[in-house]
């Protein structure tokens, strides 16, 4: 099939999209969840979040390129699969996503009155059950230490996989939702 050769996922490192930035001709596209994105984000990108993105949002253009990034590079894989069912040809990412932006030293704009990361939610939702499950197992009933097992279940397989179903749904919260503060 001769669909593999132009439907190709295009990779560039920070040093080159920031080249493209300064020379004006890159669509980024940030597909975090608009908490994240409120928090810190490149400067110029759009947010198009992948939990309603959709890819006629996505503005193209024959002067630039689309790139997306998300945290690490997985969601916007995820996103990028997206714009080829709709029919783009060429879509490209941020390799290691924000994470590299960062570790490259490039400048990103932050509001310090933003809601906490989303990690962090997800760390003291699952920490507070924990502990409250042991607490109830040791004091109340043995029982109660199943919730203590079912939240380290959880987050085992979050790991494995790279998907939190907690974290999705802490960001369908609306004060999650807000994509500036």
């Amino acid at each position: 099939m001769t669909t593999s050769h132009t439907r190709k996922l295009q990779t560039i490192d920070a040093q080159t999209l920031q080249q493209l930035l300064k020379q004006q001709t890159v669509t980024l596209i940030d597909v975090r969840e608009p908490s994240e994105y409120a928090g810190e984000h490149i400067p110029d990108a759009t947010l198009i979040s992948l939990s309603k993105f959709d890819p006629r949002k996505v503005p193209q253009t024959q002067d630039t390129k689309v790139v997306l990034y998300c945290r690490s590079g997985n969601r916007s894989t995820m996103a990028a699969q997206k714009l080829f069912d709709a029919g783009f040809t060429q879509v490209t990412h941020l390799n290691g996503g924000m994470t590299a932006w960062k570790a490259a030293g490039y400048p990103t704009k932050i509001n310090q009155n933003a809601p906490i990361s989303l990690m962090r939610q997800v760390q003291i939702v699952a920490g507070s059950l924990v502990v409250t499950g042991t607490l109830l197992g040791a004091f109340v009933s043995p029982g109660f230490l199943i919730l203590s097992g079912f939240v380290g279940a959880g987050l085992m397989f979050a790991g494995i996989t790279d998907t939190c179903a907690l974290g999705m749904l802490l960001a369908k919260l609306p004060y999650n939702q807000r994509s500036s503060v």
